[in-house]
């Protein structure tokens, strides 16, 4: 991921309504990763992500694939829904712990976790959110100023509204 060019975040990812439209019609959607806004966050985290399912339902799964950049550094935080995470590329301390690339993470909803910590060649995440409740929630005294959930959301809120 980390030779991935910038795209224009405004034109690649299919809006919700047109997912919604291809869903009902054909039952089934096929796309690869490279198809998906890939959003640059404050901290130079890099992500793309979709919904399964319908994605204008609260209620459809969450999954997004994030790069880390080396050494970055994200603060404690929770989520209000059960989810998992697969890493896939590079090593990432949650908290006093290394994990490696093939290591799996299963966390429960409001159970806090972190700080993150990517290792020197960085980490390639897969995160798969149980449903729509997957902004991260600041925790103790953190600021939320490394998490850029905000961005994540407000990036794909102007998408919808620019297309309806």
């Amino acid at each position: 991921m980390a030779a991935m060019e910038q795209r224009d975040m405004d034109t690649d990812q299919r809006t919700d309504a047109q997912v919604r439209s291809e869903l009902t019609r054909k039952g089934h959607l096929a796309f690869n990763w490279e198809d998906l806004d890939e959003l640059t966050l404050p901290s130079g985290i890099r992500t793309r992500m979709y919904r399964v399912g319908m994605p204008d339902e609260d209620g459809s799964p969450t999954v997004f694939k994030v790069y880390y950049p080396p050494n970055c550094k994200v603060e404690a935080h929770t989520h209000e829904c059960n989810y998992t995470e697969i890493l896939l590329e590079g090593s990432q301390r949650v908290g006093a712990t290394w994990h490696r690339a093939g290591d799996v993470r299963i966390g429960l909803a409001n159970r806090g976790y972190g700080p993150l910590v990517a290792g020197p060649e960085g980490a390639t995440v897969l995160f798969m959110f149980a449903d729509g409740r997957w902004p991260a929630v600041t925790i103790g005294n953190n600021d939320g100023s490394t998490l850029g959930s905000e961005v994540i959301s407000e990036h794909f809120a102007r998408k919808n509204r620019q297309s309806a």
